[in-house]
């Protein structure tokens, strides 16, 4: 996905929770939906975790555009992560935020 279509999906209205924000649109005519993704630095700051929330939001995104949802997404962390364990993302934490991102799709 480039960049222009990425600012394009981020002046729509999100879907929101606590921890996430889901920007989707449908695809442009004849095109496979797409996914972005923005998990910045200032909020998750270890790069193991980081690519760890990336892995897990590919997975439940495309899991979910190859049986319902047909649209293009971006995917966006509104909060930081790891507060109670010094900037690292443990376990109980990860499986809350599957869940939150769960309930948007």
């Amino acid at each position: 996905m480039n960049s222009a279509r990425i600012s394009e999906l981020l002046k729509t209205r999100p879907k929101t929770n606590l921890s996430w924000g889901m920007y989707s649109v449908a695809p442009a005519f004849g095109k496979t939906p797409d996914l972005g993704i923005a998990v910045p630095k200032k909020l998750v700051k270890r790069a193991v975790d980081r690519n760890r929330l990336k892995r897990m939001i590919r997975e439940l995104v495309w899991t979910a555009q190859a049986t319902t949802l047909n649209n293009d997404v971006v995917m966006k962390l509104k909060k930081p992560v790891g507060r109670q364990s010094r900037g690292k993302l443990r376990k109980k934490e990860k499986d809350f935020l599957r869940a939150q991102m769960l309930e948007l799709i």
